[in-house]
């Protein structure tokens, strides 16, 4: 297995995240950050958890196009324009995210920021896969 997701015991306990991921294999994938954008290039859903769905899938097939799977996301960072929000929202992000990513969690970040490339975005993901 090119991941080993590492969880010391005297940390707190992870909901929804690895606290450290060592990984080893033969293609480090870096993934862009996706919003809510159809194929038509519009930000689709008008709530956190609507854009969540689709900048999550959009995520994993760009991993997948490059032959990876959830599994080998070694790193996400979540970009948000209401922290507060998301927040709220988490108990129905972690279940959209166990629906299309399962429960092999990559270290994760959530950042608050202002505003996102389109402006009509509440949420960006990017990330890092280890591929075997």
């Amino acid at each position: 297995m090119p991941i080993d997701r590492i969880n010391p015991p005297h940390l707190s306990p992870p909901a929804g995240f690895s606290h450290a991921v060592a990984a080893t294999g033969s293609r480090l994938v870096f993934l862009a950050g996706q919003t809510a954008l159809d194929a038509d290039g519009k930000v689709v859903g008008d709530t956190l958890p609507a854009q969540f769905r689709t900048a999550l899938t959009n995520l994993l097939a760009a991993l997948e196009a490059a032959g990876g799977t959830p599994a080998d996301l070694a790193r996400v960072t979540v970009y948000a324009t209401d922290v507060a929000a998301y927040r709220t929202h988490a108990p129905e992000l972690g279940r959209i995210w166990r629906e299309l990513a399962g429960r092999d969690y990559p270290a994760m970040a959530v950042i608050g920021t202002t505003r996102l490339w389109d402006e009509q975005a509440m949420v960006e993901l990017d990330g890092t896969a280890v591929l075997p």
